[in-house]
């Protein structure tokens, strides 16, 4: 046709340059910046699963830190998440009391931290005091403040492997003592772990309470974890139908057990006379049917139980 004219080869290529330049563009637009230092993630169901045994942990530590220090004793769990260990470790304060743990038989060491606002009140209460002192000391703990503070950390530590034993049995114990969160040197910066936090409230005195426990042993335990939670599932629904039993055992249902003869007209009935013999056509040796509320549920025979008539189930009927 007239007008028309043939591409060059340039010009083909040219325009192929410039779609495949678009594409380029739009794969770029939708990309996403990845830090390779982020620490791998571990499931959400597993984060839920540790934040619901740290609740129970929470709760058992409350009411033995309330006997421990005869005082009421209010322990909340606050957050579960997952950090770098580099930043776990800036948002502790400095100077503070923090152990390392030692968790056999997996290997790897968790911490356990404590805060001077939580430390102190509590030193001062096993030593007499009240708790209550305006006075917060800005400074480490002594090495006679710290065998004090090991009866307190045998308890924390005791209610801790009793909540992590619904998982796995872990056996915590101290293996050494810190006071500045930057010489840490149990785990890489970059490498992950699970910071689980507490506020412990002790009458108008608070604190926290910070644990950190390496994400590669609780990745380990994944499978343990999701057996604890199909135990906890299946014994739910145990609970919910042993529920449902208590409410339906008082209600009262109708059991009657009949033989299913022939049937008569009104005028035949009317017509018997003493001597006649009502033929039923049931063989003796062939189970009744027992219903309740009209249902047939069992079969069985009538039996004499003392002086009174019996059913005696002989089989249940399946639901059809």
């Amino acid at each position: 046709m007239a007008g028309e004219r043939m591409l060059s080869q340039e010009e083909i290529d040219s325009v192929f340059r410039k779609t495949q330049r678009k594409g380029q563009e739009d794969a770029a637009a939708k990309a996403q910046v990845y830090d390779f230092r982020r620490p791998d993630r571990i499931a959400k169901d597993q984060l839920r699963a540790i934040h619901l045994l740290h609740e129970n942990f929470a709760r058992s530590l409350a009411s033995s830190l309330s006997a421990y220090l005869r005082a009421y004793v209010a322990v909340n769990l606050i957050s579960v998440e997952q950090l770098a260990f580099m930043e776990f470790a800036q948002v502790l304060p400095s100077p503070t009391s923090m152990v390392s743990l030692s968790m056999k038989p997996y290997d790897g060491n968790a911490l356990l931290e404590l805060n001077p606002s939580l430390v102190f009140p509590i030193l001062e209460m096993l030593l007499g005091g009240s708790g209550q002192g305006t006075l917060k000391p800005e400074r480490e703990i002594t090495e006679i403040e710290q065998s004090i503070l090991d009866g307190l950390l045998r308890i924390i530590l005791n209610d801790l492997r009793t909540a992590w034993q619904a998982v796995a049995s872990m056996e915590f114990a101290i293996e050494s003592h810190e006071t500045e969160p930057q010489l840490l040197q149990i785990l890489a910066p970059n490498e992950a772990v699970v910071a689980i936090s507490m506020e412990i409230r002790i009458g108008e005195m608070s604190g926290i309470m910070n644990l950190g426990i390496p994400s590669i042993t609780v990745k380990m335990l994944r499978q343990k974890f999701d057996q604890q939670w199909s135990v906890r599932k299946t014994r739910a629904s145990e609970d919910e139908h042993l529920r449902t039993l208590r409410i339906l055992q008082p209600a009262l249902v109708r059991a009657e057990s009949s033989l299913q003869g022939p049937t008569l007209s009104v005028a035949s009935l009317l017509a018997l006379k003493e001597g006649d013999v009502l033929a039923f056509d049931y063989p003796l040796e062939q189970p009744l049917d027992f219903t309740l509320n009209g249902s047939l549920k069992y079969r069985g025979e009538i039996v004499m139980s003392g002086r009174k008539r019996a059913f005696q189930v002989l089989e249940p009927v399946a639901a059809e």
